[in-house]
């Protein structure tokens, strides 16, 4: 029997595709991830997923929006995971496509139980998340020697009761870089918390709002003015909140040299 190697089955129908369409940029995405797009009979879609990603599915694909927002969900959790069985019973090639990575923040967890708890065979194609490709295209290095030794990711979402109720002070390390995605609703109560917990309010920050697409815009300042910004410049979702030196590590002239955009600095 040939050996295919790992997760490269053939994509059959009746089966469903969770894959990772990245931050907005098509390059960014994967040649699997293409792979799976290119076959794509039902595709099933993300609020964040970018024009020029969709305009790669193959013209006889049914398109299916189920975008949210945060507190606004075109479609609940529950009936997305049905929509994926429905479609795959149908004998359709199913594509879930999901901004960023199925597995970071995306319930791609979720949708893949839901899927085997019926029966219904799927792949997981891994997608570049935010964290990692917004920066890099702002020009910020999530880690840097003698600087920041870790990163960590959190969802800035606010729970059902208004608070955000996270490990603070396992947050206030001088050389970890802390990326929140979700959080700009929830910027007063981040901001405040890091500084209770030791971070001080000096610490460089960045707001990278549509990262890796054409409207992108990179904002600097320090943890302490970061609300002031979102207010003055009127910063809404989706925009990815970095915290920690690492935003300082090239200045403008430099970033320029780099072939980035100068951030706008306040």
């Amino acid at each position: 029997m040939e050996n295919i190697g790992l997760n490269k089955q053939p994509f059959v129908a009746g089966e469903v595709a969770l894959v990772g369409a990245g931050p907005g940029d098509p390059d960014l995405l994967t040649i699997q991830a293409y792979r799976f797009i290119q076959q794509a009979e039902v595709a099933i879609y993300d609020r964040l997923v970018s024009e020029q990603i969709m305009a790669l599915l193959p013209s006889h694909c049914e398109r299916v929006y189920v975008g949210k927002k945060q507190a606004q969900h075109h479609l609940p959790q529950e009936g997305i995971n049905q929509l994926l069985v429905d479609y795959a019973k149908q004998g359709k090639k199913v594509v879930r496509l999901k901004g960023g990575d199925p597995f970071v923040f995306g319930r791609g967890g979720e949708e893949a139980q839901y899927l085997l708890a019926n029966d219904i065979a799927c792949h997981i194609v891994p997608g570049m998340t935010a964290a990692s490709a917004c920066t890099s295209y702002a020009g910020i290095p999530l880690t840097h020697r003698k600087v920041a030794r870790s990163s960590t990711f959190i969802t800035g979402h606010l729970q059902e009761n208004g608070e955000l109720d996270l490990p603070w002070q396992v947050l206030n390390d001088k050389q970890q870089t802390v990326v929140f995605y979700m959080g700009v609703k929830s910027l007063p109560i981040i901001t405040e918390q890091l500084i209770n917990a030791g971070r001080l309010p000096s610490t460089p920050a960045a707001l990278i709002r549509k990262g890796t697409t054409p409207e992108q815009q990179v904002f600097k300042g320090q943890l302490s003015n970061l609300n002031d910004i979102v207010i003055q410049h009127q910063v809404k979702p989706p925009t990815l909140i970095v915290i920690g030196d690492v935003v300082n590590t090239f200045d403008d002239k430099q970033l320029t040299q780099l072939g980035y955009l100068s951030p706008i600095n306040v």
